[in-house]
């Protein structure tokens, strides 16, 4: 069998910045051993893979906008969350399959996301993940996970999955550099480290970055996700309903953010990178 894929990178205007994600469209669904290997071979952060047809069990879509089936891959395991692999799945689609269109409904792990469009920018609708406050958590080990001084951490949240640390100083977010292996001991999943960065000149409200070593991704360069836990939890203390984000990661990205009852909307742009064809031999097909 002969898949296309397509490589793009989100939440940049440009190729080289953002996060790069695959997007594989499937006629039928392949066993999830042989997408977990598709996604280790492209060894991107995650590998974003679709198939038209609605699972057995799927509740009805939100719109009459076109509908797919939609999971992610990172080169270890399957997530349940991932905004630029949803970002670039629809920048695909409304470039190939549905041109005139202008919203796109995947079905996913975390229900139903919509991905609407205005020119070039996209827009992700995605389920809010308001961090809990965790005054027990141990402040200590997460400095030393994250190599910087204990009396930096302002405090320490955790949403569904990914750990938040806030930190006071932005430029520290944007210079550390963490012990991947004791945050892959400390974590299941991940760390966000996020600070306050609207009051040093710069053209962003908040500047993050995401640590997931534990999934197979030492730093996540551009996160959607993560968002939707940073996003909630800086509107709250910023006393705000939207918000410019940015991720200090090696290649960088910006996201803007809204707060829409419990979703988030997260708005970025996408550059296509490649195109071209995959090989999965035939005993790999169900």
């Amino acid at each position: 069998m002969h898949l296309d894929i397509a490589q793009y990178d989100s939440f940049t205007d440009t190729v080289f910045g953002g996060n790069p994600a695959a997007v594989v469209v499937l006629p039928r669904w392949l066993d999830v051993a042989t997408l977990q290997n598709i996604a280790a071979e492209n060894n991107l952060s995650e590998t974003a893979f679709l198939v038209a047809e609605l699972p057995t069990g799927a509740v009805t879509p939100p719109s009459d906008a076109p509908a797919y089936h939609l999971k992610w891959f990172t080169p270890t395991t399957e997530i349940e969350l991932c905004g630029h692999g949803t970002l670039a799945a629809a920048a695909h689609l409304f470039a190939t399959a549905h041109p005139e269109a202008q919203r796109l409904e995947f079905w996913t792990l975390s229900g139903w996301l919509s991905v609407t469009r205005d020119g070039d920018l996209y827009t992700l609708d995605f389920p809010a993940d308001h961090p809990a406050e965790l005054p027990e958590a141990d402040a200590d080990a997460f400095a030393a996970a994250l190599v910087i001084d204990r009396d930096h951490i302002v405090e320490i949240r955790k949403g569904s999955s990914k750990h938040v640390v806030v930190v006071d100083s932005p430029d520290l977010v944007r210079s550390v550099r963490p012990d991947f292996g004791k945050i892959a001991d400390l974590v299941e999943h991940g760390i966000i480290l996020t600070a306050d960065a609207s009051g040093d000149g710069s053209d962003h409200d908040i500047v993050s970055r995401c640590f997931a070593p534990g999934v197979g991704i030492d730093e996540d360069p551009v996160t959607g996700s993560a968002h939707t836990v940073v996003g909630p939890y800086w509107m709250d203390q910023l006393g705000r309903t939207t918000l410019s984000a940015f991720q200090a990661s090696a290649r960088g990205g910006r996201l803007e953010l809204e707060q829409r009852d419990d979703r988030v909307l997260i708005s970025g742009h996408v550059a296509l990178y490649l195109t071209g064809t995959i090989t999965v031999p035939d005993t790999h097909l169900n």
